[in-house]
């Protein structure tokens, strides 16, 4: 038998920073419904909610450093 060769795909990265920008949308969009979600729940509920959006937030930053990173690769 023969091994068929594997040639890994080009590395394209032109649509990240529009990828990071959706995933951003779609973190915020979580974050407005986590906070809705919010006024109806108890106090521990309320303190995951606040505490999930914190690391919400963080990711959010941590996707404009990338889109921030891309841009300067481009």
């Amino acid at each position: 038998m023969t091994e068929k060769q594997h040639t890994p795909k080009p590395d394209d990265r032109s649509d990240n920073a529009e990828k990071l920008q959706d995933m951003i949308d779609d973190t915020v969009e979580n974050i407005e419904a986590a906070n809705e979600t919010m006024q109806f729940s108890s106090g521990e509920e309320k303190q995951n909610i606040a505490e999930k959006n914190k690391r919400r937030e963080e990711a959010i930053q941590g996707f404009q450093a990338e889109i921030k990173d891309e841009s300067g690769n481009q």
